[in-house]
């Protein structure tokens, strides 16, 4: 997990790399949320591949906006496991378990407008973009360039 947090062409969209502690004290704050809410961000395992090829799942963003409290889908994989389809399997899973399971009634998700690879992810996960709910993130300061990023949405049933 820490080397996946290190490399520059998956944190591309994020405001920093990871040190190894920081990407530690993120896998403890993602398995005492698994505990927390009975959900989480699930450890992508591929077969004969790789033990641990990122990690995908739900979660409960951190920070207040016009959208939240809300339950977000999202998704961090190695740049080597990217564009052969474990990204959508699991997004579906997750977002499945969200809706069949969790009974929510909708999920989130976020980004920057420049990743085009995780907003074509959303798309095809049946998730819509309204321009007019893209939001600043709260945490980031006025001049950060990831500070504007775009929601997309997706209901129960829909």
């Amino acid at each position: 997990m820490a080397q996946l947090n290190a490399d520059p062409r998956v944190m591309e969209f994020f405001p920093q790399l990871l040190t190894r502690e920081k990407s530690d004290d993120l896998v403890d704050r993602v398995e005492a949320k698994l505990l927390e809410h009975g959900y989480g961000f699930w450890a992508v395992e591929i077969p004969g591949v790789a033990s641990c090829a990122g990690f995908i799942g739900l979660s409960i963003p951190p920070f207040e906006a016009h959208f939240t409290p809300c339950v977000e889908i999202g998704w961090r994989l190695a740049a080597e496991h990217w564009g052969q389809g474990y990204a959508t399997e699991g997004a579906r899973a997750a977002m499945k378990h969200g809706f069949e399971t969790l009974n929510l009634r909708e999920i989130v998700s976020f980004t920057t407008p420049e990743n085009l690879s995780s907003r074509k992810l959303m798309e095809k996960l049946g998730m819509t973009h309204d321009p007019a709910e893209n939001f600043d993130h709260p945490s980031f300061p006025a001049n950060h360039p990831m500070r504007n990023l775009v929601l997309y949405r997706k209901l129960a049933g829909k």
